[in-house]
Formats: C-alpha cells, structure tokens, sequence
C-alpha cells in the first residue's frame, strides 16, 4: 500500500487537523454534508480521510492506490467523482500548480479563496487566509466581470529545506 502520511517535523495547519484527530475532522465533514442535505459515501468519506491523513497535496492516482489492501478498491472516475463533491462543500482544494488535492484545514470555515505557500523541495503546501476574495469580487464587479473562482498559489522553499535543495 502507498502510504500518503507526511513525514515532514514542524506542525503546518494541516498536520495540526490531522494529529489532533482525524476522526474529529471526519465527524465534522460528516455534519458539513448533512447540513447541505448531502450523503456521506464511503468514497467521499475515504477519500477525505486520505487526504486528512496525508497532510499534504496528494494527485488523484495516489488516491487511487492508497485505498489499501483489506478494503474494496477503487476506480479513478470514483475518486474524481468525491474530490468534485469534497471541493464543492469546501472540504478540499486543488492546488493547481501540483495538480494535486488538500483537505482544508478550517472545515468548519465558511466558503473561501485558498492560497498556498508551496515548498518545492518537500511538497509541503501550508494554506493561507489572505482575505482576497471580497477585494476581487469588488474590482470584478466594477470591471463587469463576474468571478468564478480564485487560485493564489506561491512556491518556493519552505524553512525546514535548505534552500540548496531546490529541485530546479
């Protein structure tokens, strides 16, 4: 089995949600979909404790694989299917640039624009509220444009890698 746990010392916001109880973060994305009226499926349900676990961007395919030996595999139009849901209820974000996904680390937070620092030596992306989205929508509406959705993402090297590290 491929194992998604991060092995990275210091504690992000993340791995914060993640060591402090999983189970916690799962009951709480469990209510987040009964108050919207949705079904926790043991797909969604997994793929959420995967990403939780992991505390860090995972892509799809390793989602895929890590289902793990002693449970019911998976197909990758599956995980697909839970990532679209987990990201509509604000459960999870893609990070872009990695092609890969996260599980927020303020489920409880209302809707928001998820920004990421993003170490490129270790893969450690720590979210960021940087209050955008409200001065977007402002200058979007003043432009007649209307704002769908909004990616902030900065990479470079987290404090835990040396900077000669970097993987150009």
């Amino acid at each position: 089995m491929t194992s998604l746990a991060s092995s990275r010392p210091g504690e992000t916001s993340l791995e914060a949600l993640r060591t402090k109880s999983s189970g916690s973060a799962l009951v709480r994305a469990e209510a987040r979909c009964a108050a919207a009226g949705e079904r926790w499926t043991e797909p969604r349900r997994r793929t959420f404790e995967l990403l939780v676990e992991a505390g860090r961007p995972v892509k799809a395919y390793d989602l895929v694989a890590s289902y793990g030996p002693g449970r019911r595999s998976t197909k990758p139009p599956t995980v697909y299917r839970a990532l679209d849901f987990l990201i509509g209820l604000g459960l999870v974000h893609k990070v872009k640039t990695a092609n890969a996904f996260i599980a927020c680390p303020r489920p409880d937070a209302a809707p928001h624009t998820a920004s990421f620092l993003i170490c490129d030596v270790c893969g450690r992306a720590d979210e960021l509220d940087l209050g955008m989205r409200e001065p977007l929508e402002v200058i979007a509406q003043r432009l007649a444009f209307r704002l769908d959705h909004v990616v902030i993402e900065a990479r470079g090297v987290c404090a835990a890698c040396p900077p000669c590290s970097k993987i150009t």
